[in-house]
């Protein structure tokens, strides 16, 4: 089997486990199958050139495959009335502030090697260039993991003064960041979906596994297809 037919076959098998463990939990497929769009955002996190691109300390390979897949959720989504936010991790000084214990889980060389890279006015702070990033669209700064942990980032107050109730969570790495936020948002009312297309990791198990242990008590998981249909926007196959 090739590596082609090794991630299809995965996908297949993710895709039962999650429909299965949807129709025992709810009774249905999907635990959400109506997405307003106006009332949704989607969460772009940390697509960042020090999370994709070679030569940074935290590049991951597979968050170069998804663009495709999450400029295209975001140009249709937008379309229909939905809001795209484009998510940045900040290590300036004052973001870092008071993460003493973090640091120390990391050598010297390292932390000192991801400040400088995820300092605004790195390059690796900047937001990968091809991206689908338009004039409308939300830019928010977050501190730590999760965009939702009090004193990240101001997003809740943001999407709340906009009436946002549900989110599609796409970026990197699934099982950091991007569970952290969904993680921390279902805890504040907020409809979760992660959008397995548009979300990336290290090794595709770890993908997987941050999906499973999401699904079903913090969010519900879905293709960019999937989420299009139960937005209103449906393909024929």
């Amino acid at each position: 089997m090739n590596k082609i037919e090794s991630t299809a076959s995965s996908r297949s098998s993710l895709e039962s486990w999650l429909r299965d463990r949807s129709r025992q939990r709810a009774g249905r497929d999907f635990l959400f199958d109506d997405i307003t769009p106006n009332k949704t955002a989607v969460l772009n996190v940390d697509m960042q050139h020090y999370f994709m691109s070679p030569g940074f300390q935290a590049a991951c390979p597979m968050a170069i495959e998804i663009i495709p897949h999450l400029n295209t959720l975001n140009q249709q989504m937008r379309e229909l009335g939905a809001l795209p936010v484009w998510i940045q991790t900040s290590a300036a000084g004052d973001a870092i502030s008071g993460w003493g214990h973090y640091a120390n889980l990391q050598s010297e060389d390292g932390w000192a090697r991801r400040s400088m890279e995820l300092a605004p006015g790195n390059e690796g702070y900047e937001l990968h260039p091809d991206l689908d990033v338009r004039e409308g669209d939300l830019l928010s700064v977050k501190t730590r993991f999760s965009a939702f942990i009090q004193g990240s980032s101001d997003l809740h107050s943001r999407l709340q003064t906009r009436c946002i109730d549900t989110l599609l969570v796409t970026g990197v790495a699934t099982g950091v960041c991007c569970e952290s936020t969904a993680r921390d948002a279902m805890m504040l009312n907020y409809r979760v979906i992660m959008v397995s297309d548009a979300l990336a990791a290290m090794t595709m198990e770890a993908h997987e596994n941050s999906l499973k242990a999401l699904f079903g008590l913090f969010a519900d998981v879905q293709t960019s297809r999937q989420v299009f249909n139960h937005a209103g926007l449906v393909f024929s196959d």
